[in-house]
């Protein structure tokens, strides 16, 4: 998504340019290329999949809802199995129109999540929790914390339900470094994403992520907290910015190599 003004043939070459072996995909692109043609785009480009984005959106209080819902998230676990990644991002959706029941709709999160997780793990695929900013609780996620995640992924075995932890999302929350050492104690930390936190926010907020360095995050002091944990995984970087998607592809994907390097892992 950082660079999604990119066909995917075209991620695929910038990548081979830049040396970048690991991709998170999301499932419109990919569907829209065919999931198995970009299976084979990466196999041969060299590319290892990190993680597929998005499942998720399991509030709905209609049973025909939350019967699609779950067929929905069936698909998306097979299109990670064929994509070779081991890991599903979810994101929990918000609360149903003319809902105020927080308590409810996270209820209705763990159901869905003992549907899936089996047959998750039959797909040798694992289930990442999102907690999202509150700022999205009432539209988009109502998990807005680490620990809100982990109380929800802790009623299942950690190979098959853990977190995503995204600094764009939990770098204001005091309790998230001790959340981030729970979960890796537990073998949950299923993935870690990088994105900045810059002000003023645009109007609707979704596509505020600063690039790496423009922001309040400090970077390197999250991938300590993960790395402290155990984490030794894959960093993803996901940025929604409208400014980046209009310029050229290839030259934000080089400068966001560049300042993972001087942010991140200097």
């Amino acid at each position: 998504m950082t660079v999604k003004q990119l066909s995917m043939p075209e991620l695929a070459d910038a990548c081979g340019e830049l040396g970048i072996t690991h991709v998170g995909l999301w499932r419109e692109p990919v569907q829209e290329y065919g999931v198995e043609a970009t299976a084979k785009l990466v196999r041969d480009a060299g590319l290892t999949v990190t993680t597929l984005c998005r499942g998720g959106f399991f509030t709905a209080l209609g049973p025909d809802e939350r019967a699609a819902a779950l067929a929905d998230n069936r698909r998306a676990i097979d299109e990670a199995a064929a994509l070779g990644t081991d890991t599903l991002v979810l994101v929990s959706g918000g609360l149903p129109p003319g809902s105020r029941d927080l308590g409810a709709a996270r209820e209705r999160v763990a159901d869905a999540l003992a549907a899936l997780a089996p047959y998750a793990e039959d797909h040798g695929v694992r289930l990442a929790i999102e907690p999202l900013h509150p700022m999205y609780a009432s539209d988009r996620c109502v998990v807005s914390t680490l620990a809100q995640a982990l109380d929800l992924a802790e009623g299942f075995p950690a190979h098959q339900v853990g977190v995503a932890v995204d600094t764009y999302h939990v770098w204001w929350d005091d309790q998230a470094p001790a959340q981030i050492a729970r979960a890796g104690a537990a073998g949950r930390i299923h993935t870690f994403q990088l994105a900045d936190w810059t002000t003023p926010l645009p109007e609707g907020v979704l596509n505020g992520r600063g690039q790496l360095g423009d922001g309040s995050v400090d970077l390197r002091e999250w991938k300590g907290y993960v790395e402290a944990a155990g984490y030794r995984g894959p960093i993803e970087v996901e940025l929604f910015n409208e400014s980046l998607w209009a310029r050229p592809g290839r030259e934000v994907l080089a400068e966001t190599a560049e300042r993972f390097v001087a942010h991140v892992i200097r």
